[in-house]
């Protein structure tokens, strides 16, 4: 005999998460599994909080930053980035649908207990629904992981920083301090 993993839809997760099925267990939905989310403690929802602040004063009307909220990938695939920064759809976001990849800039997320999820099978995740940039802020050692060129799944620059700026590939007018994401 052989034994086939369930794998999930966006339509069953909906439904789960519509019954109430994971109201007790913070979950999400990657790759067809439901993964459960670790806990955030205190450093990586300061951090992240205070980069979101700062990413709005940075980049203004022209994004939206969604703040540990669903975003869709595929029909298989629905992760909660710490930071989502997306076209700014507010109504559509509201009433239709969470962003889609074709509506998001660039995603960051805050990696201290979940750090091999994050650079491994959420980079993946990523770079295969073509995500054209992702950040991980490695918490452990304070620093920003930056990854770009999404190709055949996986992501072909990985580029590491402790200091210094960075340009967002689609907003090249915008500098932002990694001092500023990292303290």
């Amino acid at each position: 005999m052989t034994v086939t993993p369930y794998t999930w839809t966006i339509d069953r997760y909906h439904q789960a998460v519509q019954a109430g099925v994971f109201d007790d267990q913070p979950v999400e939905l990657l790759n067809g599994e439901i993964v459960i989310m670790s806990p955030e403690g205190i450093p990586h929802a300061g951090y992240s909080s205070s980069a979101a602040n700062y990413l709005r004063k940075q980049l203004g009307d022209r994004v939206l930053i969604r703040e540990g909220h669903p975003i869709t990938l595929s029909n298989r695939s629905e992760p909660e980035p710490d930071l989502a920064i997306v076209a700014p759809l507010e109504q559509l976001y509201k009433t239709e649908h969470h962003p889609y990849p074709e509506n998001i800039f660039w995603l960051i997320e805050y990696a201290d207990a979940s750090l091999i999820k994050d650079t491994e099978i959420k980079r993946k995740t990523y770079a295969s629904t073509a995500i054209q940039e992702y950040w991980v802020v490695n918490l452990k050692v304070m620093e920003l992981v930056v990854y770009r060129e999404p190709i055949d799944g996986d992501y072909q620059s990985e580029q590491i920083f402790t200091q210094g700026t960075i340009v967002p590939l689609a907003f090249p007018e915008v500098t932002i301090a990694i001092q500023r994401l990292l303290t």
